[in-house]
């Protein structure tokens, strides 16, 4: 690297030296020539070298062509005794001095060879004195810096974030506060024998609040915080990553008692398989980190805090026992923590004082806490285009819409049949929800466009949280997922590709029942494919051979044909219902469970009639 440099700026010396100091063009012109301009008064001077025999001739200011040429030369004419006389004739003066020779031997010397070395040495002093003030890491390890960690430093006073900052992570807070407790008291620890982790792995799905946990228990325990993600350990130079590392455990150790949080650990904690794909980087800076994590004083109070949301991944030295040894889940809120989270976001905006929380987190089951940080603000956004001051209950229930399915498109015009078939699309999925006895109650209908691509949804919500689905319950959902597509074929004879969405679900749903849940009773309770990430939605890894797979799609297309069927059943039996109720949707565009299930009671026994055009 050292000899790129330096060949670099030599060869941009050297340009320039020469553009600095190269002569203007010499021109050869003959003999006669060379007479003629004397005797026009265009020769200031020449001088005659005996040697090459060559005259070389200097133009007077009267050359038109002296700015772009300063010296010509010619031959010398053996027949002409006379040259002497006729230029004092001409007033060329015959005593210049001889111009002199650059030998290209010396040229090369001096271009080449002194003053790439002259350059290389200026390299090596630089970065040498650079390599000390960044602790005597090597030649390459402090040129410009690039050896030194990034780690963002957090001091207590600027930290604000506490533990009532988190909600609906009290068992993750709970793990969390002993670190505090010995942060905050080392001595009473010490005093018993006791060693806490040096450790803390904090894992979990996306969103779910890891990195604030990790700012919380620096706030909590007022100690610096110096925060980095992962990917600031690795660079193109080999050596860095590990430089980096050993200046931040420097950093912290003067700094103690402190808390050092890594981000994204699984961008340098990978496992060193060996295998194609493998990083000589990535590696040398994991083996550094182990390394110092073995190596610090304990007595310095320095908790080394790490978030991932991909486990599986990491080196297994990594999380043995005297380093990550202690793993936190930060995993989704249940009902109660969603209630927490919102109560929190809710300090900071104005609400109604009608809005129930309650009903938004029964709402919102499976969401993180950020999803309802963003559904808050949403509606927030929302109350402000409608021109009002705080925040009411439609307007959250219209940011879980927006977060669920995107927002309204309302210049997205549909023909009147397109209409019609949307309506009755909709009404087939609620219709057979409500015809079962195991399926969550309809909260909302609508046939408006969405900017996700759906051109109108049928929003379920549950009763209660709800932590397992019995396999009645999964069945009557694959009929509720398929009730769409059989509306269609029931009504119109015929089918479109609205029901894309739903056949996806209804077949994940499906295929995990056979591989998965062992639902089926071909196969019982053997598993066939296993999550390909605890908290990604990584693709599903098989564990079986191909030919059992095979097999498991024939019963996979079984249950969804047997499902389908049954929607198709029911919709016949309730034709009149299913006409009626997809009118009263085309009227009102939008409309509630409780609209929904008022209508269908009281059309019960009436006969079928044409929709309103």
């Amino acid at each position: 690297m050292i000899f790129l440099m330096g060949m670099a700026i030599t060869m941009l010396l050297n340009s320039c030296i020469a553009s600095f100091f190269s002569y203007k063009e010499v021109e050869k012109i003959s003999y006669s020539e060379f007479m003629q301009r004397a005797a026009e008064g265009k020769v200031e001077s020449v001088v005659i070298d005996e040697t090459d025999r060559v005259i070389y001739i200097y133009p007077s200011d009267q050359d038109a062509d002296k700015d772009k040429v300063e010296v010509y030369y010619t031959g010398i004419v053996t027949s002409d005794t006379e040259l002497t006389s006729r230029m004092e004739d001409y007033g060329v003066d015959m005593d210049a001095e001889i111009p002199k020779k650059d030998s290209p031997i010396v040229n090369f010397i001096l271009n080449w060879v002194i003053l790439p070395l002259l350059v290389f040495w200026l390299l090596s002093m630089v970065m040498r004195k650079a390599a000390k003030g960044m602790g005597g890491m090597g030649p390459m390890g402090g040129l410009g810096g690039m050896g030194k960690s990034r780690a963002k430093e957090y001091v207590p006073e600027g930290s604000k974030i506490t533990f009532k900052d988190v909600a609906g992570q009290d068992e993750a807070k709970d793990s969390l506060m002993e670190i505090v407790d010995y942060l905050n008291n080392p001595g009473k620890y010490r005093d018993i024998g006791a060693k806490l982790p040096k450790g803390a792995l904090l894992v979990g799905p996306p969103g779910t609040g890891k990195t604030l946990l990790a700012k919380a228990v620096a706030g909590e325990a007022g100690v610096p915080f110096f925060s980095l993600a992962g990917s600031d350990f690795v660079e193109m130079f080999v050596g860095m990553g590990a430089s980096r590392v050993r200046d931040l455990f420097k950093q912290a150790e003067a700094k103690a008692p402190c808390i050092v949080f890594i981000d994204e650990i699984d961008a340098i904690g990978k496992s060193r398989d060996n295998q194609l794909g493998s990083n000589d980087e990535r590696e040398q800076t994991l083996n550094q980190l182990l390394t110092e994590m073995d190596g610090f004083d304990e007595s310095k109070a320095v908790v080394i805090l790490a978030a991932t949301n991909r486990p599986e991944v990491l080196d297994k030295a990594l999380r043995r026992p005297g380093r990550f040894d202690r793993t936190i889940s930060v995993t989704q809120p249940d009902k109660q923590g969603r209630i927490d989270i919102l109560k929190v976001h809710s300090r900071k905006v104005k609400m109604d004082e009608t809005v129930d929380l309650d009903a938004i987190a029964l709402a919102t089951s499976g969401a993180s806490g950020a999803d309802l940080a963003n559904i808050v603000n949403e509606a927030a956004l929302r109350a402000v285009r409608m021109n009002r001051r705080v925040i009411n209950q439609e307007d959250l229930f219209e940011s879980v819409e927006v977060i669920i399915a995107g927002q309204q498109r309302k210049n997205h015009i549909m023909s009147r049949d397109e209409r019609e078939i949307v309506a009755f699309h909709e009404i087939g999925h609620a219709l057979v929800a409500a015809k079962q006895k195991n399926t969550q109650p309809i909260q909302k209908i609508t046939i408006i466009p969405r900017t996700s691509g759906a051109l109108g949804y049928t929003m379920q919500m549950p009763e209660e949280e709800r932590f397992l689905m019995k396999k009645s319950e999964m069945l009557e959902e694959l009929v509720t997922l398929l009730g769409g597509r059989a509306a269609e074929e029931v009504q119109f004879g015929n089918i479109t590709t609205g029901a894309s969405n739903d056949i996806e679900k209804a077949t994940d749903l499906a295929r995990k029942m056979v591989t998965m849940y062992g639902m089926s009773d071909e196969f019982g309770m053997m598993g066939l494919e296993l999550p390909g990430s605890q908290y990604m939605d990584g693709r599903p890894v098989k564990t079986c051979a191909d030919e059992t797979m095979v097999k498991a799609d024939e019963i996979v297309r079984q249950i969804l044909e047997k499902a389908y069927q049954q929607a198709v059943a029911i919709l016949r039996e309730n034709q009149i219902i299913l006409q009626k109720s997809a009118g009263f949707l085309l009227d009102k565009e939008t409309i509630t469970g409780q609209e929904f299930m008022e209508f269908i009671q009281g059309t019960e026994d009436e006969s079928p009639v044409p929709l309103t055009e």
